[in-house]
């Protein structure tokens, strides 16, 4: 990300900051990697630290299978029976040490504020509108909007009324960056990347409150939450400015890279953390060599687990998938194209179809939850 700034600051960092009574605001450095990664200076009415209780709730953690047999793996997210808020709503379906994997499906504004300790959290909008409030200012998000919220922002989902946000969310215990290889020695992303700065959206105003009285805040750290009873409203914040912040990319601004032939995974990939990465499936022309096969050609994830959430249009290497399908296709095993894909995407232009792919290069576990939804029979789809 580059640099940004929002509301009041001082001409100068770690100097003093006055209020018009004289009193000092409060300068917070919020940064990765022990003030060696990126980070952003925020400024607050009062003391960020000011906590009037503390309290241990549970772990969040989701509870894994017993180790199963090997095999492919479908799930209808559809079937979750969740509701609620955006934490109340949140039900993981996958998981490892470097990441979690679940989905949203928030009917209503988030009643406690929250923040996640552990690492970045990535949302993908599949369906509806609203905004995320946090201390670094107000996110919008519609459809296809992938949000970024940073380790320790303090943020509340707010779905616009009347409507259900439904999210693919990526918890990831690592900071989520856009591909290294996009990007030159100076951070600027490069000509020949799929996406520039001006795709990215950061918040786009500043909500500020003075208000005294108990403001609850849920934490994520550990793999507990924890509650933290504030005496102050969290969203003190007067200005900030730096490269951390959240922010807001819309999957349609991914632009493919097509060739004569068919292209492999990684020139759909658009974000990457610790051990994994996220890939965008856009609209885009198929392959324009004579003799082209459109659809992909069987391969074996040596060593990475390969899941696909299905957002719309008809994917053409996949049958009995639906919106709103998670497959995963784990290592150790080939897989590729159904029985009759590969014939019939010779000499199709184009596709329409769009989806999110997540690799793993650690394998990923079965939250026990995620049986309930599964289609039993997906690992013997292929035969003919």
């Amino acid at each position: 990300m580059y640099y940004r700034q929002l509301g009041k600051i001082p001409q100068k960092r770690h100097t003093m900051f006055k209020k018009e009574d004289g009193s000092l605001y409060r300068e917070q450095v919020m940064g990765t990697k022990g003030f060696s990664g990126s980070q952003s200076i925020l400024y607050h009415h009062y003391m960020p630290t000011e906590i009037a209780k503390s309290e241990l709730i549970r772990s969040y953690l989701p509870v894994y299978e017993e180790m199963d047999v090997l095999k492919h793996r479908h799930f209808f997210t559809n079937d979750l029976q969740i509701k609620g808020d955006a934490i109340e709503a949140r039900e993981y379906i996958l998981g490892n040490e470097d990441v979690l994997i679940g989905m949203i499906h928030a009917t209503k504004p988030m009643e406690s504020y929250c923040r996640n300790g552990d690492g970045d959290e990535l949302l993908f909008v599949h369906v509806g509108t609203g905004t995320i409030e946090t201390m670094f200012g107000v996110v919008t998000y519609q459809p296809g909007d992938y949000i970024n919220i940073p380790i320790g922002t303090i943020y509340r989902i707010v779905p616009a009324e009347g409507e259900t946000t439904k999210c693919l969310v990526v918890e990831s215990f690592s900071q989520i960056t856009t591909p290294k290889r996009y990007r030159n020695e100076y951070g600027q992303l490069l000509e020949h990347s799929p996406f520039c700065e001006r795709d990215f959206r950061g918040p786009e105003q500043l909500l500020t409150f003075e208000t005294r009285g108990e403001f609850e805040v849920l934490t994520k750290s550990r793999g507990f939450i924890h509650k933290h009873i504030f005496n102050h409203h969290p969203f003190d914040v007067v200005g900030w400015d730096g490269y951390l912040y959240p922010w807001a990319f819309n999957i349609e601004d991914f632009e493919p890279i097509t060739g004569r032939i068919h292209q492999p995974p990684p020139v759909h990939q658009t974000f990457e953390g610790h051990h994994f990465v996220v890939c965008s499936f856009v609209p885009r022309m198929y392959d324009y060599h004579p003799e082209s096969i459109p659809a992909p050609y069987s391969h074996s994830n040596v060593n990475s687990d390969e899941l696909l959430y299905y957002v719309e249009g008809n994917f053409m290497s996949r049958k009995g998938v639906k919106q709103g399908s998670i497959t995963l296709h784990p290592s150790g095993i080939p897989h590729g194209p159904h029985p009759g894909k590969t014939e019939a995407s010779i000499g199709k232009k184009e596709t329409l179809e769009l989806a999110v792919m997540i690799d793993t290069f650690r394998p990923l576990k079965i939250a026990k939850k995620a049986k309930d939804i599964e289609d039993t029979n997906y690992m013997y789809t292929w035969v003919e």
